[in-house]
């Protein structure tokens, strides 16, 4: 990755062929023995979904199955996939401090805090908190004046 950097080339991560190829074969599964067809994109706001992270059941799945992940999710009780993306995005050693002013912000989103008016449209989606790196780019953009350059 460091070769790559210093090129000046871009690295990126994607999901393994072995593993798009289980994830296939699943669908397949399904459709054989249960008769149904599994759209990933169709329904993405299924409450029993939600309930399996509310109540700690995610023992198996990629990101999720650790303790710690476990118990945030549980305190956070995600209702939505922008929770669980940002859930994965701020379990990290840099951004895991701003947990517990994510999960305070999705209990009361009437009461999160912004030190400029500018950041409000960056962050509401994510509760006051720079989650993500593309957040802190437009930060960047619109409160220094920087572009993408």
């Amino acid at each position: 990755m460091t070769t790559l950097e210093e090129l000046g080339l871009l690295k990126m991560d994607f999901l393994g062929l072995r593993t798009l190829t289980v994830i296939q074969d699943t669908i397949n599964l399904v459709k054989e023995n249960r008769g149904i067809d599994v759209e990933f994109d169709k329904d993405m706001a299924d409450p029993k979904v939600y309930k399996l992270w509310q109540e700690g059941k995610s023992c198996g799945i990629f990101q999720f199955e650790s303790q710690g992940m476990t118990s945030f999710m549980k305190e956070l009780k995600p209702d939505c996939l922008e929770d669980l993306i940002a859930g994965v995005s701020l379990y990290r050693p840099g951004p895991m401090d701003q947990i517990p002013r994510y999960i305070r912000g999705k209990q009361n989103p009437g009461h999160n805090e912004y030190t400029h008016p500018s950041l409000e449209p960056i962050l509401n989606v994510t509760y006051g908190c720079m989650v993500y790196q593309e957040q802190v780019m437009q930060i960047v953009r619109d409160l220094a004046g920087y572009s993408l350059r």
